[in-house]
């Protein structure tokens, strides 16, 4: 018989009105937040909505984008603060202040170091992970990225199963960072470099389990990792707890919050104040109705199902700002089945031998551009009054037989039955046949097709510039010249999957300064509140700079906030 979670990590603890220093909503990114607090000497409460501990963070690919790191440095990279802020200055564009870009870069070390001394997290530059614009002022090809490597999720004794479940439910354990990704995929092509992975990883997930170890990557390891830190410091984490409001003293100042745990009213005082991590609205159709497109398809985020804008609009009570609500990481994936979630997509879109084209038949988009570019560009042709109401990823026989598609697809694994069933593939030796399956007009679908190959076989896109950028080439096929990114079509059999546009979660939230204080419309600190991660407004604008920006900035402006709170 399974028992429910208990509520308080330690499970001692009893929830009820108390006294505390720092008061964190949200248990994802909130625990570096916390982890730098208790080093200030602060008493600190974690409280989480869920049942589970990891939030989003859990749920993610675990990249952080940390430029001019010491990671980087052990790598033998050669980035700059100076080069770095050059790059965000080019790309944010004013849709930020710049002092936050500042702010993040000048603390990127001290969270660094912050992890290496409180968690059992270790660190690595994902060198070649290309910035996202790399062709802009200050980019860099080699890329700004790092990762967490396989971690015990062991170390996390009798709490292991609070932890939050990742997107995908692993059948076969194999821990797989993102670096390692970009080599699975490319296994049946580049099998010198997949191969010795796959048996690396295998050795690691299934090996692990005989000596009772429980390996995890990605942002398993990331969450994990900040849980260990937390369990060791004593950190309090009382879950099945939401936030109703805060509560203000004098002049305004926040002096804590009224929660409820599982229908019981508790009040936390918090000294210091409180900081709001509890991620964005991802989950609230209204919110994103009503701030971003009412196109948008119910609960198709990736973000954790309890993100549903709580922290935001509670703080909006208490005199708040916002900034950004039109803006997620947005993330292209492939349609649910009934009752299911969308697939994760990541390398398909830049493979050679495919290509996306909407409802008219036509392509649209640079295919392999980053994915918050993509979801940006759909909802541009929305507000000009063309909007794209159906996307297919159109590829061959050959592209199925060389790459992992949708995460769980192998080489050479033939596309499940209940997809067809569903309507969300099709398959189709004649492209007309094709087009008419999945309702494009069949003219316009067999002249974007032959275009396409035209171009292919130059080995240029003179349409969308697709394979241009290092970003679009590093998820490309390495063996295919003069163009990674570009194949071209020309035998059947030919297959169709329906895509949808999702996401990784909101990043429009509270406006904050470069100390994460939130603030007032008029500019003011409100004094005692900070928002960290998707609660508060994207650090960068209205851009995305590379893999891993949306959590460290969490982590850094986590870092930041406990500090103000403690020195003031």
């Amino acid at each position: 018989m399974t028992t429910a979670p208990q509520p308080t990590i330690p499970s001692n603890l009893t929830v009820e009105d108390c006294t505390v220093d720092l008061l964190i909503v949200g248990s994802g990114t909130g625990m570096a937040a916390a982890l730098a607090a208790h080093e200030h000497g602060l008493r600190v409460l974690i409280v989480e909505k869920a049942d589970y501990v990891g939030g989003s963070t859990a749920r993610s690919g675990g990249a952080l984008w940390f430029p001019a790191s010491r990671m980087i440095e052990e790598g033998g990279g050669g980035d700059t603060a100076q080069r770095a802020q050059t790059y965000l200055d080019a790309v944010v564009d004013g849709t930020a202040p710049a002092s936050r870009s500042s702010a993040f870069l000048a603390h990127v070390d001290a969270t660094v170091e912050l992890l290496r001394r409180s968690t059992p997290m270790r660190l690595f530059w994902a060198r070649d992970y290309s910035d996202y614009h790399p062709e802009a002022p200050g980019g860099s090809a080699a890329g700004r990225t790092c990762e967490c490597r396989p971690l015990d999720t062991a170390v996390l004794g009798e709490f292991r199963s609070r932890l939050r479940p990742g997107v995908l439910e692993v059948k076969i354990p194999m821990p797989t960072t993102g670096a390692d990704y970009r080599w699975l995929n490319l296994m049946s092509r580049v099998p010198r470099k997949g191969l010795p992975l796959v048996v690396k990883r295998l050795g690691q997930g299934v090996g692990g389990l005989l000596l009772g170890r429980r390996y995890a990557a990605g942002g398993q390891a990331l969450a994990a990792g900040l849980f260990a830190g937390v369990l060791k410091t004593g950190i309090p984490i009382w879950t099945a707890t939401a936030l109703q409001r805060l509560t203000s003293g004098e002049g305004g100042r926040v002096t804590g919050a009224v929660l409820d745990h599982r229908g019981r009213s508790i009040t936390v005082t918090a000294r210091r104040g409180v900081v709001l991590a509890a991620g964005g609205f991802d989950h609230s159709m209204d919110m994103r109705w009503k701030f971003q497109s009412e196109s948008l398809g119910e609960h198709l985020s990736l973000g954790a199902d309890t993100n549903t804008g709580d922290a935001i609009r509670v703080g909006q009570e208490a005199g708040a700002a916002i900034d950004l609500m039109d803006q997620s990481w947005w993330f292209p994936a492939v349609a649910a089945l009934p009752g299911g979630a969308p697939k994760v997509m990541l390398a398909e879109r830049s493979l050679p031998g495919s290509l996306i084209v909407d409802q008219t038949g036509t392509r649209f988009v640079n295919e392999a551009t980053d994915y918050m570019s993509f979801g940006q560009q759909l909802l541009e042709r929305e507000r000009a009054g063309n909007p794209v109401e159906a996307m297919w990823i159109v590829f061959d026989q050959k592209y199925r037989n060389s790459y992992v598609f949708a995460a769980d697809l192998f080489p050479r694994m033939a596309i499940p039955a209940p997809w067809y069933d569903a309507g969300i593939a099709h398959r189709s030796d004649d492209p007309a046949e094709l087009a008419r399956k999945i309702g494009v007009p069949e003219s316009q679908f067999v002249a974007t097709l032959h275009r396409f190959n035209e171009m292919a076989h130059a080995g240029q896109d003179s349409d969308f510039e697709r394979g241009r950028s290092a970003y679009d080439r590093y998820y490309g096929d390495l063996t295919v010249t003069p163009n990674p990114n570009l194949r071209a079509l020309d035998r059947g059999p030919f297959y169709a999957v329906k895509m949808v546009l999702s996401d990784l979660g909101t990043c429009g939230g509270l406006r904050a300064d470069d100390r994460a204080r939130v603030l007032r419309e008029d500019g003011t600190a409100i004094d005692g509140l900070y928002a960290i991660g998707n609660t508060a407004a994207n650090a960068f604008g209205a851009t995305y700079p590379g893999a891993g920006a949306t959590i460290a900035q969490g982590l850094v402006f986590g870092y930041i906030a406990a500090r103000h709170a403690a020195t003031g």
